[in-house]
């Protein structure tokens, strides 16, 4: 009743019901395009940084052109890495003022605007990358101590990427990159990660995807 009442959603059902008809009177087989491309709704959110550490979060509302503060990262950190998927973004390791190179995974849920934790990541890491491929999220490279930090521990470049599974809150371990990177950009496409860039284990500039 609630459906039928609001024009909008009577005509996407009434859609959905011609398009299933269509499929059906075709034998599975779908002819002509049966829905209309809709839109999607999309938020910018700002987060982090890398000279300081850093709690704040804000929403970028691009009709009122206006920055809103969002409720605070409940741990400082900064050169962590955010990646979206569905209504929560995930922000992982980073480089806490309470200890270091953290594994620590932070969640914002942005229907509810509240932080919760999952599971820590298998390898502690700072200045690595993030994507979302298949409602699973990816962690790729990036550096597991910072030089100077004490006690001792040069800073590497990892090959290590992790996996995990927000229905179960595991990590796993996957295929590593064949060679160490940081601070390179990644993204998912067709069932495939892509680590763009970066720097390797000599801080030299990659030149590779």
């Amino acid at each position: 009743e609630l459906i039928t009442k609001q024009r909008k959603s009577k005509e996407t059902v009434e859609e959905a019901i011609r398009c299933k008809l269509k499929i059906l009177q075709n034998d599975g087989v779908v002819t002509s395009l049966c829905a209309r491309p809709r839109k999607t709704g999309h938020a910018l959110f700002l987060l982090g940084g890398q000279t300081f550490m850093c709690d704040k979060l804000y929403l970028v509302d691009q009709k009122a052109k206006e920055i809103i503060p969002k409720a605070d990262i409940p741990s400082p950190r900064k050169e962590f890495s955010a990646c979206a998927i569905g209504c929560k973004v995930y922000i992982t390791g980073g480089r806490g003022s309470e200890n270091g190179v953290s594994k620590d995974v932070w969640v914002y849920d942005t229907l509810h605007e509240e932080w919760s934790k999952a599971a820590p990541m298998l390898v502690a890491r700072f200045g690595h990358g993030s994507a979302e491929l298949k409602h699973c999220l990816y962690v790729v490279g990036g550096h597991t101590a910072a030089t100077g930090c004490l006690p001792a521990s040069p800073s590497v470049s990892l090959k290590q990427v992790e996996q995990y599974d927000p229905v179960t809150n595991k990590w796993t371990m996957v295929a590593p990159l064949r060679e160490g990177v940081s601070n390179a950009a990644v993204v998912s496409a067709k069932l495939k990660l892509f680590a763009f860039g970066g720097t390797s284990v000599s801080h030299d500039k990659l030149p590779k995807v």
